[in-house]
């Protein structure tokens, strides 16, 4: 059987003079989905870009629009971000006292529903959960900033997800986030990941299009 991994390519590596050239090469290449991290500045040691940038972005996106909060209270902007166009909408494990009540008001609105997990946080909190969550997002740097090596402890940690998902019967999607390149991708893959965010990667690459192609092909099993 063989298996179509998907490319997110993370906008907050984009050149943000040139977000629409970047926005309609994402749009142009073989990438999956839009990768894009909105952070608060308390939940994590950075701010990215908040609505209006994200609204703008989502005007050009012609594909699956994936939106991750690195925010605290994440669900009193839960509507804002539908509103916004976000396709699946992530938040983080560590960010939620009612992590249930806060996936079912993401499916009530109509989106995706997932959950981002720190380095430092088990898997096996999800237990409970896991049917609900569409997709959950293992961080595989420290949440916050572009641009940092992998966690080698990753691997382990995806192995141990996927166990989880087949054993409770969950059709819950893998993604990884954080230092993928094409020396990592496809042992993530076999570890059972089955989206890939790839950021400074792809688009510090002198060919973005080509470096997307290739990952795809790298990792299609």
């Amino acid at each position: 059987m063989s298996k179509n991994t998907l490319i997110a390519p993370s906008v907050l590596a984009a050149d943000f003079a040139n977000l629409q050239r970047d926005i309609e090469m994402i749009n142009n290449s073989q990438a999956d989905w839009f990768h894009i991290d909105i952070m608060d500045g308390v939940f994590v040691p950075n701010i990215s870009f908040g609505m209006p940038v994200l609204e703008a972005i989502t005007r050009h996106t012609k594909k699956t629009v994936d939106v991750h909060l690195m925010i605290v209270n994440p669900d009193q902007y839960i509507k804002t971000f539908k509103d916004l166009g976000a396709d699946i909408l992530t938040v983080h494990y560590e960010a939620c006292t009612h992590l249930h009540r806060t996936l079912q008001a993401i499916k009530a609105q109509g989106m995706k529903a997932g959950v981002a997990l720190n380095p430092h946080t088990s898997v096996d909190l999800l237990e409970d959960v896991i049917n609900d969550i569409d997709m959950v997002c293992i961080m595989s740097v420290n949440p916050g900033f572009g641009g940092q090596s992998f966690i080698e402890n990753t691997y382990v940690k995806v192995k141990k997800l996927k166990d989880l998902i087949t054993r409770k019967g969950a059709s819950t999607l893998i993604e990884i986030d954080g230092g993928v390149t094409n020396k990592n991708a496809l042992q993530l893959v076999e570890a059972g990941a089955d989206v890939l965010v790839a950021g400074s990667f792809v688009f510090k690459a002198e060919n973005p299009i080509q470096t997307v192609a290739d990952l795809k092909q790298l990792t299609t099993v």
